[in-house]
């Protein structure tokens, strides 16, 4: 799905073009460009849907929303890395991810049992 402008604010409804254009030339968002002009994917109309919470529900400052939105893009990429590592851990053999989820239970002080995975 690739959206130009005019369509995104018409289907985000709490958004005008003025906004929209600011938060890019902010760099709050990051379309894709094309001969017309920024196209946005499902991913920036998500993003678009967030700063408006946070600008309009939430009252957060502009000066305030690089760091919100840097802490949020961490907290995506700590997951997506943690899935990655689930995964890897998964193509284990059970020796081996028992051994690393008891040694994990020691540093983190934590007890896992197989009910935490539901």
């Amino acid at each position: 799905m690739s959206l130009d402008e005019h369509t995104v604010v018409a289907q985000v409804a709490r958004l005008n073009l003025k906004e929209l254009r600011f938060w890019v030339r902010q760099g709050w968002l990051r379309p894709a460009q094309s001969d017309a002009g920024p196209v946005f994917d499902e991913l920036d109309i998500a993003r678009i849907r967030l700063l408006c919470d946070l600008r309009k529900e939430m009252f957060i400052p502009n000066d305030a929303l690089p760091v919100v939105l840097d802490l949020v893009d961490r907290l995506h990429q700590t997951r997506r890395e943690f899935r990655a590592l689930a995964k890897a851990l998964d193509e284990q053999p059970e020796d081996v991810r028992h051994s690393v989820v008891c040694r994990f239970q020691d540093i983190h002080g934590t007890k896992y049992t197989a009910e935490d995975d539901r």
